[in-house]
């Protein structure tokens, strides 16, 4: 039996395919949407994954407006953050966050989905989330792909 033929393949920068990927997030829920995402943007849907490197794919969203959440979720969910002085926390409801920016929305749900660390902030910036359809990456022609494919 060879043993050389069962060695781990381990991907570099080098060595990575990254791909463009168009997602409709027209009628998706907040939750199931940011989880394939990040799937993607981390590269674990491909057989080739490497959990210290950046072998995801970048992803173009759009349609960012036209999410859905379930429940009582768009006005009972809240999003703080701290000023850094004393009494200086602040939130905002879903509902409030949507009415300033649907994009940024999204794009909090997906980021608390990567790694809290330097290659989340390196995934992160693979994301490009757009309100509406027109989108700045058309020469990149990303291709579109049905989120119910992946798991």
């Amino acid at each position: 039996m060879d043993t050389l033929s069962y060695k781990t393949i381990s991907i570099n920068k080098a060595t990575r395919d990254k791909a463009w990927v168009l997602i409709d997030a027209d009628g998706q829920t907040l939750g199931r949407l940011a989880s394939r995402v990040a799937i993607l943007l981390r590269g674990k849907h491909k057989p080739s994954f490497t959990p210290h490197v950046d072998c995801g794919d970048n992803v173009v969203v759009i349609n960012a407006e036209k999410i859905k959440l379930s429940g009582n979720k768009w006005d009972e969910k809240t999003y703080i953050r701290y000023t850094g002085y004393p009494g200086g926390q602040r939130s905002l409801t879903a509902t409030e966050l949507f009415a300033k920016d649907p994009a940024r929305l999204v794009e909090k749900s997906i980021k608390g989905m990567l790694p809290k660390n330097k290659l989340g902030a390196v995934l992160f910036r693979n994301l490009n989330v757009v309100v509406g359809t027109k989108h700045a990456h058309e020469a990149q022609q990303p291709k579109a792909i049905n989120l119910n494919d992946i798991n």
